[in-house]
């Protein structure tokens, strides 16, 4: 029945080629060849940014990015969405990924590896007044770095900041008050004299959460999100070792729910692990049967932590995706709220590799469940997205011959417009 469902919703999104719109003057063409779905338009924007992360737009069409190692530039678009004017706004070489616009437009947040800090910005000059003020501080400045920001659309004055592991396995992330890979929440409509502690302060949206770049809400203001899992693992079962990690972990999309409100659920790292790929190394040790897609596995079982102890702990993934394709960021198509747009941003940690682009999950509102969204596909599913802007040869992509997707943002035409860091440009894609 979901595989019915799914193709209807996704029936403009499915394969053939897409075309590509005219070029933008003086913009040279896209460094990589790339494929898009069926009746979807792509044309390149941007080009010569210093590692382009996170974007927003403002009121006025001005798109603004973060560039790692430079700080927030911001660019005007023409009527064709293309970049015709440039400036850097706020020369800061720390700021690495996070940044959001208050719901009112006139304050900008964005975050380097440590501190979330916030500026007064005028919507409609499009300048910065005054210096920054420290919204949030105290967050590990180790391994993984992105510090996401998001507002709920119904309440402005709170601040939602996802915060990943310090390692691969960062076994001390599984005490939450360790506040790392983690999700908290924040009420900036009156920050203390120097900001929030991250550690100390806030409340949790989740935690057991690897490394959730990517955070959108729905259109019931409920958070979703998207995690990047863990790389090179091994699963002991009785002093043998197996090499699982080409195709597990899975990526996740997981459901986070109501920021209004503590969620102190644990969603498993760094204990428990998501199948993508079933294998013979990964079958439940007490029962012998092999663990299904969605499924959540530890990597030494014993007598008092196995799988079993994962399902009943843990909250797995609403969704997976393909292990080691690093889900970066993640967009709705508001209002109508059928598809998650999630940027894939590839590898290194998989024999060929995998990611490298744009794809959409299908959603839907589930009556039955009061009107609750979900995507469209089971949780054991592996086909439950599609790819929207993607490689020719995926298994061929490094970060030398493809593109690799990061940020998402919409425009208030509802087209979407992607960063991609290691080619240093910009693209601008929609279904007309």
């Amino acid at each position: 029945m979901w595989s019915n469902l799914i193709a209807s919703v996704v029936a403009v999104l499915l394969f053939t080629v897409g075309g590509f719109a005219d070029p933008c003057r003086g913009v040279p063409p896209a460094r990589y060849p790339f494929k898009l779905a069926e009746g979807w338009i792509a044309k390149k924007v941007g080009d010569g940014l210093s590692s382009p992360r996170g974007m927003v737009i403002d009121s006025a069409d001005r798109l603004l990015i973060v560039e790692k190692g430079v700080g927030i530039s911001q660019h005007k678009l023409d009527i064709d969405g293309c970049i015709y004017s440039s400036r850097t706004l706020i020369p800061m070489p720390d700021l690495n990924h996070g940044i959001y616009l208050g719901i009112d437009g006139n304050t900008l947040y964005a975050s380097s590896t440590t501190t979330v800090f916030r500026w007064s910005y005028n919507s409609e000059t499009g300048d910065i007044n005054g210096e920054p003020t420290t919204v949030i501080s105290g967050m590990s400045p180790n391994n993984h770095v992105t510090r996401t920001l998001i507002i709920p659309p119904h309440c402005p004055d709170l601040l939602v900041v996802s915060h990943g592991s310090t390692g691969n396995v960062d076994y001390a992330a599984v005490d939450p008050g360790i506040a790392r890979a983690t999700v908290k929440v924040f009420n900036i409509s009156a920050p203390p004299n120097g900001g929030y502690n991250y550690v100390k302060d806030g409340w949790r949206a989740g935690y057991g959460l690897r490394n959730e770049v990517g955070l959108v809400f729905d259109g019931n203001n409920m958070l979703w999100g998207v995690e990047n899992s863990a790389d090179q693992l091994t699963r002991d079962i009785n002093g043998t070792s197996t090499d699982i990690h080409n195709d597990n972990p899975a990526e996740e999309l997981n459901f986070l729910g109501d920021v209004m409100t503590p969620n102190d659920n644990w969603y498993g790292y760094p204990t428990c692990f998501t199948v993508w790929q079933p294998e013979a190394a990964i079958t439940n040790a007490t029962s012998g049967n092999q663990l299904d897609v969605g499924q959540q596995f530890v990597l030494a079982p014993n007598q008092t932590f196995d799988d079993n102890t994962c399902a009943r702990m843990s909250t797995p993934p609403r969704l997976t995706f393909e292990a080691h394709t690093a889900p970066l960021d993640a967009k709705f198509d508001a209002p109508k709220y059928t598809n998650l747009f999630v940027t894939l941003h590839g590898s290194w940690d998989r024999n060929p590799p995998a990611g490298y682009k744009l794809v959409a999950v299908p959603f839907q509102r589930d009556a039955a469940n009061g009107g609750a969204y979900a995507p469209v596909a089971p949780a054991n599913c592996k086909t439950g997205y599609v790819d929207i802007f993607y490689p020719p040869d995926e298994g061929k992509c490094s970060s030398s011959s493809c593109a690799r997707p990061v940020g998402l943002v919409f425009d208030e035409a509802g087209q979407l417009y992607m960063s991609s860091d290691t080619s240093g440009e910009v693209f601008k894609l929609y279904n007309p």
